[in-house]
């Protein structure tokens, strides 16, 4: 599954100057794959950072430097309570947002998610176009 998350991200996003993963935690797995496959700048961030690659930043109160030339934030099973954080960091930036929520979880953001299903991917996607 994670392999199909990832492919997702770099069928669309592989001409972004930059992707933000927002709260890591310690899986790392996805961030560094992107890494490798892309070349715009993969930033992961956490608010307890677990190594040296991922940038210490509170999404509720973002340091919108970190993410300046984000084009994508995504998040991988981020708590709900920070569903609406990410969409107004996403906003913020005019970025695309993506939340791969835990299979029980909802999802809290205001604005419409368009529910992707992509091989065994399944997550959750807000444009920044029209276009969904």
């Amino acid at each position: 599954m994670w392999n199909d998350f990832t492919e997702y991200i770099i069928k669309h996003y592989s001409q972004s100057s930059g992707i933000a993963e927002v709260a890591v935690g310690h899986f790392l797995q996805v961030g560094f794959a992107l890494k490798k496959h892309l070349e715009g700048e993969i930033i992961m961030t956490d608010i307890k950072p677990c190594q040296d690659s991922v940038i210490l930043d509170d999404i509720r109160q973002p340091n919108l430097k970190i993410y300046k030339d984000a084009e994508l934030i995504y998040s991988i099973r981020p708590p709900e309570e920070l569903h609406p954080y990410l969409e107004q960091l996403s906003e913020k930036l005019g970025g695309d947002l993506i939340i791969k929520p835990l299979s029980t979880d909802s999802i809290r953001t205001r604005g419409k998610m368009k529910l992707i299903n992509y091989k065994k991917a399944v997550f959750y996607k807000k444009s920044a176009s029209c276009d969904i």
